[in-house]
């Protein structure tokens, strides 16, 4: 009989491929053969930014189908992508796993999907295979898509998902709060693609159904009440890669470690590090704002700054700002980022709020200022502010913008009351804890693993 077999598949989007991967190396890592199946496009990124040294390819076999759009086709545009995948992608996946060699029957062979993948689930029952879901995101963010056809009941969003209230809803006593115009899906930037998202959340709803195990990237203390409201899903977190020894995969940007240098060189818990995952992207009046709120604060920092994240780069910066900051802070295109969290000189984590950076900040023990931008983020920062009180928010102006003034004012007030990061620090014990032998998260993935070697 042959090694267990799990054919895991991401959502094509860099939150969700990293998880995902740190998940399949460690069932590698337990004996399980893995085929990690990404998109041609993000195969191709994912290609390009692993380091020469990766030995990704030894622990598991990467394998590729198309997404259904053309090569030089906006991925960006969330709706184009989702239509085009949804039409292509399950049938790709059927051929590619009947072309996987030594699949004869589904006895040991378990297709692992993207908790918004769901579709993947119904072709596993189609071929007779296990089937499993891994949630990239909070729990608290599955709750409110699984309640997506009650709010609609209810009356408080349309059939598009557009709010139709301005009120505030919380799913369950301990659960963050989120006002109904920050709904994940309402954060798109225009209607159509809204229509396609929120109407692709109400079909994987079913899909997922058909799930015999669900494991999240959270854990127990964490996210107590959201993991009571929905009882079926297993935390196996947080999966941060120090415990495999810093094996990390799935980024989409060649990393600039010069950034671990520069931090070895800077005084303990002084740097802001300043980062906004794959997709922020800002006006040139909010980054030109950033800029100078970062020098204002007069304090060392790592900024990423990705060369999509504003309008022409070369440009956005203030007049005179990269020679003014050059002995303060260092700009970098990607940053390795689970190793500058765990660097004894970050102080503080200025962040998006995407779920993979606030399990890596809050394992890494480290307090948060909080800029969300879309999707998930807006819940995340309610959990980090408002539930864990580990992080900050920004107030904007009458026009929108997030002042330097307000940015220096934040930073210093973060940094200067040492509860937040005595609370993080309480945090990150316990989620050391639960992935320790014996601790919860660990127990669940034991059971995983077990349930996919089972005939």
């Amino acid at each position: 009989m042959g090694k267990p077999h799990v054919i895991a598949i991401p959502y094509p989007a860099q939150g969700h491929v990293i998880p995902l991967m740190e998940v399949a190396l460690c069932l590698a890592e337990n004996g399980v053969q893995v085929t990690f199946v990404n998109t041609e496009f993000i195969h191709e990124r994912v290609m390009k930014a692993l380091p020469e040294a990766g030995n990704i390819h030894e622990l598991m076999n990467l394998v590729t189908i198309p997404d259904g759009l053309e090569p030089l086709d906006d991925r960006s545009d969330l709706g184009k992508l989702g239509d085009a995948m949804y039409k292509t992608m399950p049938g790709n996946l059927e051929i590619l796993i009947n072309n996987i060699h030594g699949i004869e029957s589904g006895e040991r062979t378990c297709v692992l999907s993207d908790y918004y993948m769901g579709w993947a689930l119904e072709v596993a029952e189609k071929l007779g295979l296990k089937k499993a879901l891994f949630l990239p995101a909070s729990v608290a963010m599955m709750a409110l898509t699984s309640n997506a056809q009650k709010l609609l009941d209810d009356g408080i969003i349309d059939k598009d998902g557009t709010p139709l209230t301005q009120q505030v809803i919380q799913l369950s006593p301990g659960m963050p709060e989120l006002s109904i115009m920050n709904l994940p899906w309402a954060m798109v930037l225009d209607l159509t693609t809204q229509k396609i998202i929120f109407q692709a959340i109400l079909e994987n709803n079913e899909s997922t159904k058909l799930a015999e195990w669900l494991i999240c990237n959270t854990f127990n203390e964490l996210e107590p009440a959201a993991l009571s409201f929905i009882p079926r899903c297993f935390p196996v977190g947080p999966l941060i890669s120090s415990n495999r020894l810093g094996k990390q995969a799935g980024y989409f940007w060649p990393e600039d470690s010069s950034c671990l240098q520069w931090l070895d060189r800077q005084p303990p818990r002084s740097v802001v590090y300043v980062a906004f995952g794959s997709f922020t992207v800002f006006d040139q009046t909010q980054f030109k704002e950033l800029a100078l709120g970062l020098e204002l604060s007069n304090r060392p920092f790592l900024w990423v700054v990705r060369q999509d994240i504003t309008q022409d780069i070369h440009t956005a910066y203030p007049e005179g700002f990269e020679e003014r900051v050059k002995n303060l802070g260092k700009m970098v295109g990607w940053a390795p980022q689970q190793k500058v969290l765990s660097h004894p000189s970050v102080a503080c984590f200025l962040s998006h709020c995407g779920w993979n950076s606030t399990i890596e900040g809050l394992s890494n023990g480290i307090p948060f200022l909080c800029w969300p931008y879309f999707a998930d983020q807006f819940l995340n920062k309610n959990y980090i502010c408002d539930l864990w009180k580990v992080g900050l928010g920004f107030n904007k102006d009458d026009n929108g913008i997030i002042k330097q003034e307000e940015i220096k004012n934040k930073v210093e007030q973060l940094l200067t009351d040492e509860g937040y990061k005595a609370r993080t620090l309480e945090l990150q014990a316990k989620a050391i804890a639960s992935v320790a032998d014996g601790g919860c998260s660990q127990k669940n993935f034991n059971k995983l693993v077990e349930w996919i070697k089972e005939n």
